[in-house]
C-alpha cells in the first residue's frame, strides 16, 4: 500500500534497517560461494564475522519497532487483544512469505524447507509481542533472561539420540545438540538442505533469538523515556560495550558465541553491537543538536532509508530475483545452456580481477539493482507494508 511517513517516524531506525538489509541482499548473492571473502562468509561454527551481525540486527530492529510502534496504537486508542491480533496476523503473513520464497523454484511439499529466516522472525513476532504488550521493562528483562537460561539448561543437561538414533550426550556440534534432534523429530525432510540434520534456524534456538527481539524492546523503552538525546545515546553506548563484555565472558564460561545455535552469548554479544551502532545512527541523524551535522548524515544516509523502509519487500524481492536467475536458462555463445547468473559471472571473468573479486562485484551489482528498485518506491512514496 502507499503511504506518507510520519514526521514523528525514527529516521536512524529506518537508516539502521537499510543497513541491515543492503548488508544481508550483500552477502547473500556472491557470484560464486566458492569465492567470498572471509567477512562476507558466516563463521563455520563457534566464532562470528561480518555476515553474523545481519540476522540479530533484524530481530533488534523488529523489538525496538514493536515497543514504539504498539505505543503509538495504544496512544490512538487501540485496545491491547485487538493489538496482538494485528501483530499476530503480521507474523502470520510473514511466515507464509518465508515458506513461499522456500517453495520456489523447486514447488515441491516433499522437501520444501519450513524453518527459515522470515519464519523465525515471526516466530519470534508472536512469542514476543505479548510480553511487550503487557509486561513492562523490568519484565521483559526477566522474561529475556529466563528464555536464554531454559534454553541453556536444556542443551547443556538434556541427552538426546543422535542423527543415527543411538543415544548419546548433548554436544555443541553441528547436529548433535538438543535442538538438531528436536528439528530432525518434527521435520524430518524439510531441514537445511545443505546439512540434512540440523538447520541453523531451528525452533529451539528460536527461544533465544525472541531474547534478542526483546533486547531491542528495551532499546525503545529507551527511546521513549524523557531523558535528554544525549543521554540516551550514551545508555546505549555504556550498554553496549557491557553486552559485548558479557557475550565474551560467557563465549568463555558457558557456551560459545555461535550463530547456528543462538547461543546466550551470541545473543547477548551481538546485542551490545547493535547496540553500538544504533546508537551512532541515533546521534548524528536523530538526536545531534547540531542541524546541519543531522542534515549531512541523512542526506548521506538516504539511499539506506531508502532501503529501511521498504526491508520486508526487498527482502522477499532479493530473494525472487536470485533464485529466478540461477533457474531461468540462457543459450552460450558455444552452443550450450546456463543460468543467466552463470552466463551474468561468466561475463564478468573476462574483466582482469581475480574469481574472488568478480564474485564481489557480482554481489555489488546485484545490491545496485536492489537500491534501484528501492530508489523507484522511494520516489514514488510507496512504503510496502504486512
Amino acid at each position: 500500500m502507499t503511504a506518507d511517513l510520519s514526521q514523528q517516524r525514527l529516521r536512524s531506525l529506518d537508516v539502521f534497517r537499510g543497513f541491515t538489509i543492503a548488508s544481508m541482499v550483500l552477502v547473500n548473492n556472491p557470484g560464486d560461494w566458492a569465492n567470498i571473502y572471509a567477512p562476507l562468509r558466516h563463521a563455520a561454527w563457534n566464532g562470528w564475522t561480518f555476515t553474523d551481525w545481519i540476522f540479530p540486527f533484524f530481530l533488534f530492529i523488529v523489538g525496538v519497532s514493536l515497543t514504539l510502534s504498539t505505543a503509538r496504537s495504544i496512544n490512538a486508542g487501540t485496545s491491547k487483544p485487538r493489538l496482538l491480533w494485528q501483530l499476530w496476523r503480521r507474523a502470520l503473513v510473514i511466515i507464509l512469505i518465508g515458506l513461499t520464497l522456500n517453495f520456489i523454484p523447486s514447488f515441491s511439499f516433499e522437501t520444501l524447507r519450513y524453518p527459515g529466516v522470515l519464519q523465525r522472525i515471526g516466530l519470534c513476532i508472536v512469542i514476543a509481542a505479548p510480553v511487550v504488550l503487557w509486561c513492562r521493562a523490568r519484565g521483559q528483562i526477566v522474561w529475556a533472561i529466563a528464555l536464554m537460561v531454559a534454553y541453556a539448561l536444556i542443551q547443556l543437561w538434556v541427552s538426546p539420540p543422535g542423527a543415527n538414533g543411538v543415544a548419546g550426550t548433548s554436544l555443541l556440534e553441528p547436529g548433535r545438540d538438543v535442538g538438531a534432534y528436536i528439528d530432525r523429530a518434527l521435520m524430518s525432510g524439510h531441514l537445511w538442505s545443505q546439512a540434512k540434520t540440523w538447520d541453523p534456524e531451528g525452533l529451539l534456538s528460536t527461544v533465544p533469538a525472541v531474547s534478542s527481539v526483546l533486547f531491542g524492546a528495551l532499546t525503545g523503552h529507551w527511546l521513549q523515556s524523557p531523558t535528554s538525546p544525549a543521554a540516551t545515546t550514551a545508555w546505549m553506548l555504556v550498554t553496549g560495550l557491557l553486552a559485548l563484555l558479557i557475550g565474551v565472558i560467557l563465549d568463555a564460561v558457558l557456551m560459545p558465541i555461535n550463530k547456528s545455535l543462538w547461543t546466550p552469548s551470541y545473543s547477548i554479544f551481538m546485542t551490545g553491537w547493535a547496540l553500538l551502532l544504533f546508537a551512532m545512527c541515533y546521534w548524528l541523524i536523530d538526536a545531534c543538536a547540531v542541524d546541519r551535522i543531522r542534515t549531512r548524515v541523512a542526506w548521506c544516509a538516504r539511499p539506506l532509508e531508502m532501503f529501511g523502509v521498504n526491508a520486508l519487500f526487498i527482502f522477499t524481492i532479493s530473494g525472487l530475483i536470485a533464485k529466478m536467475i540461477g533457474y531461468v536458462k540462457v543459450e552460450t555463445d558455444v552452443g550450450t545452456s546456463a543460468s543467466v547468473k552463470t552466463w551474468l559471472v561468466t561475463a564478468l571473468s573476462s574483466l582482469p580481477l581475480t574469481p574472488v573479486n568478480v564474485s564481489l562485484m557480482f554481489a555489488v551489482l546485484f545490491s545496485g539493482l536492489m537500491l534501484w528498485v528501492a530508489w523507484v518506491l522511494w520516489r514514488n512514496q510507496i512504503f510496502i507494508k504486512v
